[in-house]
């Protein structure tokens, strides 16, 4: 069974997540907190998550299944024991081996981890008891969360700013933290210290996804209804009101309506139906409802972006921001977008949700579990890009510098018209050049200027004479370029001649090796011979 993402809709259908294989490799370098990983580090990164009040804080996965942490550590949020901050990747050891299914967090922050053997591991921010270890003591370490879950397998988990809610394999939902809003769900505004199954008009559905906002939780059930419950002083729970609801009710303004997917904002609602259109209510003063006005909305409003489908909603509890992925590949975002208030979708040149809040929202941080595998659904191009250099599927070959470079004729013949006109009655399957008549051809300048480095290293008496002609051939500039010196001979006392340097005009690095050949091969009886630029 394929691992899957929280708070991610595909065109499948899949009702927790989105599959780890379904997402593209993403840029992590997006994020300013990764620019504290090296280059080897980051190409190990499997999964990864940006949290903390100021997007300080990331969390990710390596090939090995290792898990390591850096940033701030505000609270100890990083579960690495302690609450020092740390500039160099730390390992979660307790973790290692564990592979996340899902993962959340708070504004404390708290983390809430999910495994793919169903497992739940909470550590961080705990002043509420959002880490469900029946404690309000913050979790220095990640500690395993079995109260009511022991026979349970956690397969989503979702946090607001101080409760954590999680979806189970069998479609329950339990809760636990802060309920000042009732956002717990239980009927009553205690704090709950450990998890508790909400029922009311949940207990006999089967929940397909879940979402928080900052002190609000909402369900989506198989059959498409909308359950919410918490904090309504925005509308954010859609029920017409702005009174809070201590225990799920269904929204009914979606009567008739078919939810797959919804996704919370600090104060705002999103839901994606099955028919591709998206439906928002909640706060609005950043525009972040996308109905072109920056007034509140209690009531489920449609969200016009495009005729395209829309296949995938973003938001997080954290920030005031909305972005959506069309079945096109067209990404829009409105709301809060550094600084500015976009009050209707804006279509970008990001090719998916997750740059919107790397880019534009405050703080920068994730709003879901980034995959950063290669995508097993290729593009067109991506696919050709996949195969160059391949010998299993080329059919030209080309020699440069003893080695080949595996091509397709077809391709070049479409690309290129100096290989349109070569190849198009040429049955060659290989083409010898060389690697400096192709910089020079192609005028790859950077390319040329590697070749004239490498050369010039080369330089020596036996092929000076060919090198000053190819200098000269593909005019390089470069490879004529030396120190500034000239060599000199003099006569010591004992009749033997030993060389000189003296300061003159920039010297021809090939020119210099062919005079020093000329000189040693003359009968040369100066007490004194320099060679330079401009001859001897």
């Amino acid at each position: 069974m394929e691992e899957e993402l929280p708070g991610f809709y595909g065109e499948s259908g899949k009702p927790v997540q989105a599959t780890l294989s379904s997402l593209k490799m993403l840029d992590v370098g997006k994020w300013p907190i990764f620019s504290l990983c090296s280059e080897e580090e980051l190409q190990l990164i499997r999964q990864a998550c940006v949290f903390g009040s100021a997007g300080n804080e990331v969390l990710y996965t390596t090939v090995n299944d290792e898990i390591f942490v850096l940033g701030t550590n505000c609270s100890g949020c990083l579960g690495v024991g302690d609450i020092q901050s740390t500039l160099e990747p730390q390992r979660l050891d307790s973790l290692t081996g564990k592979k996340i299914a899902s993962l959340s967090y708070g504004s404390g922050p708290h983390i809430v981890l999910a495994t793919t053997d169903g497992e739940v591991f909470t550590w961080g921010h705990n002043a509420y008891s959002q880490l469900g270890n029946g404690t309000a003591t913050h979790g220095l370490l990640p500690c395993h969360i079995s109260t009511n879950l022991s026979n349970k397998q956690v397969i989503e988990v979702a946090c607001g700013s101080y409760h954590s809610l999680v979806l189970t394999s069998d479609g329950e939902v339990f809760a636990w933290g802060y309920n000042n809003s009732g956002q717990v769900g239980s009927g009553s505004t205690a704090n709950q210290p450990i998890p508790r199954r909400v029922t009311g008009c949940l207990q006999n559905k089967v929940v397909m996804n879940i979402a928080c906002g900052q002190m609000c939780s909402m369900a989506v059930v198989d059959t498409g209804e909308v359950y919410v419950w918490g904090y309504n002083g925005n509308g954010q729970l859609g029920l017409g009101s702005s009174g809070n609801q201590p225990t799920p009710c269904r929204v009914a303004a979606l009567q008739g309506i078919h939810v797959q997917r919804v996704a919370c904002g600090y104060a705002h609602t999103l839901v994606l139906t099955d028919e591709g259109q998206v439906y928002a209510w909640g706060a609005n003063s950043y525009g972040q409802l996308g109905t072109g006005n920056k007034s509140n909305q209690s009531y489920p409003t449609p969200v016009v972006v495009e005729k395209d489908r829309i296949i995938e909603i973003a938001a997080c509890h954290s920030a005031h921001t909305s972005a959506a992925k069309t079945q096109g590949g067209h990404v829009y975002m409105w709301g809060q977008c550094r600084g500015q208030s976009v009050t209707l979708p804006h279509l970008t040149h990001f090719c998916c949700t997750d740059d919107v809040f790397a880019c534009f929202a405050t703080p920068a941080v994730t709003w879901r579990l980034l995959s950063v595998e290669p995508d097993d659904h290729l593009t067109v191009a991506e696919s050709l890009k996949r195969e160059f250099d391949n010998p299993d599927t080329a059919d030209l070959k080309f020699l440069v510098d003893g080695k080949y470079i595996y091509a397709h004729k077809v391709l070049l013949k479409i690309r290129c018209e100096h290989f349109r006109s070569s190849l198009e009655d040429s049955e060659d399957d290989i083409v010898e050049m060389r690697l400096l008549d192709l910089a020079t051809f192609y005028s790859e300048t950077r390319l040329k200027k590697l070749c004239q480095q490498t050369i010039k290293q080369g330089i020596c008496e036996e092929n000076a004479i060919a090198l000053l002609s190819a200098a000269v051939k593909y005019d390089a500039q470069y490879l004529n370029k030396n120190k500034r010196y000239s060599t000199a001979s003099s006569w010591n006392g004992d009749g033997r001649k030993c060389p000189v340097r003296r300061p003159c005009p920039p010297a021809s690095g090939l020119r210099r090796v062919l005079l020093q050949i000329l000189y040693k091969s003359s009968d040369c009886s100066n007490t004194d011979f320099r060679i330079c630029r401009n001859g001897p």
